[in-house]
């Protein structure tokens, strides 16, 4: 059995969770959120906690930890939300919102426009040249900020391009040419 399945969850005071058969729907401040439950596993909610509970003879026993983290993102997404944050580097790399497409210029000879999906929020920061999504739905910012980055991938002799905030881009040293003795 998951160590991390076997966790309850705590659910703050302005959160309301339903569970209806296999569907989960937790609600708070900042939105709602809808999950449905894999096979024969179920959640019990019992005094500000939910607990996951799996049968001992089921297939489903590697869904019961991914059930409790998906549904303990749901109750923080709820509460806090989540951001993930890009950082755009490279001569002539830029930015730019037309309402709410993002318009980036990446060094092809044409700008990619990109609509974000709703419940995306997109912040730009034009002096450290980074693009920050914020959303309740930590799959979908994460799947966002992943799209943004296939655009133009960080390349490891310049450097160039977009990366998650904070990664290591290992830089690789250029051809040397040879030198007649």
């Amino acid at each position: 059995m998951s160590r991390i399945g076997k966790l309850p969850i705590t659910i703050p005071a302005q959160v309301t969770v339903t569970v209806t058969g296999t569907l989960v729907k937790v609600k708070g401040p900042k939105g709602e959120l809808l999950q449905s439950l894999p096979g024969q596993i179920q959640v019990e909610q019992t005094e500000g906690k939910l607990t996951v509970i799996c049968p001992d003879m089921v297939n489903e026993k590697n869904l019961f930890g991914l059930t409790r983290t998906l549904l303990s993102n749901m109750v923080t997404g709820v509460t806090v939300g989540f951001s993930k944050k890009v950082e755009i580097q490279g001569i002539g790399y830029k930015a730019n919102l037309k309402g709410k497409t993002l318009v980036l210029q990446l060094g092809y000879s044409h700008p990619i426009e990109f609509l974000p999906p709703a419940g995306i929020e997109i912040t730009l920061n034009e002096k450290e040249n980074s693009i920050t999504f914020s959303g309740i739905d930590k799959q979908l910012v994460g799947e966002v900020a992943a799209k943004i980055r296939s655009f133009r991938k960080p390349e490891p002799y310049k450097g160039k391009g977009i990366r998650y905030s904070g990664e290591y881009v290992p830089r690789k040293e250029g051809k040397k040419t040879a030198t007649a003795e």
